[in-house]
């Protein structure tokens, strides 16, 4: 695998056994000494512990009219206030919980779906493969924000679980066709070939001897896909479609815009998520950054 984390999508990467399997004391020593790693996994860690412990320290429901409106920071109002007086700080950490929820679930579901298809495509082969490699090709191409956008126009209402359940089954094709190729490069090795001499039965082979040597991979794979499901939500809800009711990065930065915050100099309206997503999905890129150096004994540096 490369430098550059965006080769993860690259059909013709391989996974390197020698990070796999290298011991776990020596994976924690690398770890604890590369500063990406390191920064990465802090700025989403403090990202997701605000999304979880700061909505209880809340003063106010998100959507409360708590004061004077366009009110800037200040010790009343930690993040300032909206132009209808609503708390930003309420609404900031709301929305961060938000993102990660539709991120843990978009990505789970388009992870299961992409290593599904891309282990039964590379291991069976023949038309199996052909079938699940012209599926996937087609959903490729298909533009997801695109279609989310005219499913949710004609789904009025939609909800969280939705939102996450429709990105999570259009987000995987890219990642399965990484996995495929993954998975073609060590069906050939002799270990599955004696596995398969042995009369181990298929599925038994791909858990217990494929996948173990893609390990690595497949964590870096979850963590693109996590970072890409926050990022289209985000984008959906910028657009308004998203779930009313709810608050979240994407919809706040959407009132902004709406209500001219950018004229009325009300930065502190849409600057806190723009960063907020920005941390997120920067934070997600350096860490599988960091995880790939780490994985791979070539790339690290002594």
């Amino acid at each position: 695998m490369s430098k550059d984390t965006t080769t993860t999508k690259d059909d013709t990467a391989a996974p390197t056994e020698e990070g796999n399997t290298a011991p776990r004391h020596e994976l924690v020593y690398f770890a604890l000494r590369n500063r990406k790693l390191v920064i990465g996994l802090s700025i989403v860690g403090l990202l997701g512990l605000a999304a979880i412990v700061a909505p209880f320290s809340a003063r106010s429901n998100p959507d409360a009219f708590v004061g004077p409106p366009m009110q800037p920071p200040s010790s009343s109002y930690l993040l300032g206030t909206t132009y209808f007086g609503q708390d930003v700080y309420s609404q900031l950490v709301n929305g961060l919980r938000q993102s990660f929820l539709v991120g843990i679930m978009g990505g789970g579901i388009a992870f299961v779906v992409a290593t599904a298809v891309g282990f039964t495509a590379g291991y069976r082969g023949g038309a199996v493969d052909e079938v699940l490699n012209m599926l996937t090709n087609v959903l490729l191409v298909i533009p997801t924000l695109a279609l989310l956008i005219i499913v949710g126009g004609y789904l009025k209402g939609t909800s969280i679980v939705f939102e996450a359940m429709f990105v999570g089954a259009t987000a995987w094709p890219w990642a399965a066709r990484a996995i495929r190729a993954q998975t073609l490069s060590l069906v050939s090795r002799d270990f599955v070939g004696l596995a398969r001499l042995s009369g181990v039965r298929s599925w038994r082979i791909v858990v217990g001897e494929v996948a173990p040597n893609m390990s690595s991979y497949l964590f870096l794979t979850f963590i693109l896909l996590f970072g890409n499901a926050i990022l289209i939500s985000a984008s959906y809800d910028f657009l308004g479609f998203g779930p009313p009711g709810g608050v979240s990065l994407g919809s706040m930065m959407n009132l902004a815009f709406a209500w001219n915050a950018l004229q009325l100099h009300i930065w502190w309206w849409f600057v806190p998520p723009g960063v907020a997503i920005m941390g997120i999905v920067g934070g997600l890129y350096v860490t599988n950054v960091g995880l790939d150096e780490v994985f791979n004994p070539k790339l690290r540096s002594l």
